[in-house]
């Protein structure tokens, strides 16, 4: 059965490092994520328009190099999560997660009994395409599968701690951009409502002894993440690394005339 990347690192005190991959969706580009030594894939549902068959060529992809498949799912309910941990994702990120009830709700649909009330089917890529023994695979995915919760709104800085202390939730993961948009000062990160957010994400997380993370877009932003406690960072986006090195091209090339 599929072991978790992440677990294992975050478990020994080390750090992730994520890239995302939602516009070259093919399993070629992440394997070579995985071969260059990343260790989640991040892979947007939310806000592109792959379907669920997708992941089955990407978690193949990354288990083959032992990488971990993070889906970002649409918040359409039970079958939204439950579908790509079936087909072979080694964990969930639920985007604008406002309150413990919702997390709670998430743990429901992401986790077997006794934590959870995911249904059991066994027979997609997280159980070894029914191979795997059913009884301990119950309890592998329990521990093996995370599950991860946005705090994108000021609302869900606010129940931090409760949505941190609820059994069963792996990460905590502030989206800035959308959280500098709530707060009335877009894209300032560095503006004290953002930073305080992330300070009192961060001591929520330390409190209920759970994991956080960010996006992080360069370096030295990492670096003063992982001084604030930060154990989940942002690497790359394959969209802006198409983006940026289509402007690169441009203007290498742009004074380039006929002699």
């Amino acid at each position: 059965m599929i072991k978790s990347r992440l677990k294992r690192i975050l478990k020994s005190d080390g750090f992730v490092r994520v890239v995302g991959i939602n516009r070259v969706a093919d399993p070629w580009f992440t394997e070579l994520a995985g071969k260059l030594g990343f260790d989640v894939v991040w892979f947007d549902m939310e806000h592109r328009a792959y379907g669920y068959d997708r992941i089955d060529g990407l978690s193949l992809a990354c288990r083959a190099t032992g990488i971990d498949l993070m889906v970002r799912i649409r918040k359409n309910g039970y079958t939204s999560a439950m579908r790509a941990l079936e087909f072979g994702a080694n964990g969930v990120m639920v985007p604008h997660c406002q309150n413990a009830d919702e997390a709670r709700q998430w743990v429901q649909w992401t986790k077997f009994p006794p934590l959870g009330n995911r249904g059991f089917d066994g027979a997609g890529a997280d159980g070894d395409y029914a191979l795997a023994d059913p009884v301990p695979y119950l309890e592998d995915r329990n521990q093996e599968t995370f599950l991860v919760v946005q705090i994108e709104d000021r609302y869900a800085v606010e129940n931090a701690e409760a949505i941190a202390a609820v059994e069963g939730v792996d990460l905590l993961f502030v989206g800035p951009a959308d959280l500098s948009i709530d707060y009335g000062v877009p894209m300032q990160r560095e503006h004290p409502l953002v930073q305080d957010a992330l300070d009192k994400v961060a001591r929520a997380a330390a409190r209920s002894r759970k994991w956080w993370g960010t996006v992080t877009n360069t370096p030295s932003e990492a670096q003063r993440e992982l001084a604030r406690g930060a154990r989940m960072i942002t690497c790359a986006d394959d969209h802006f690394l198409l983006v940026k090195g289509l402007q690169d091209a441009q203007r290498q090339f742009e004074h380039v005339r006929i002699p």
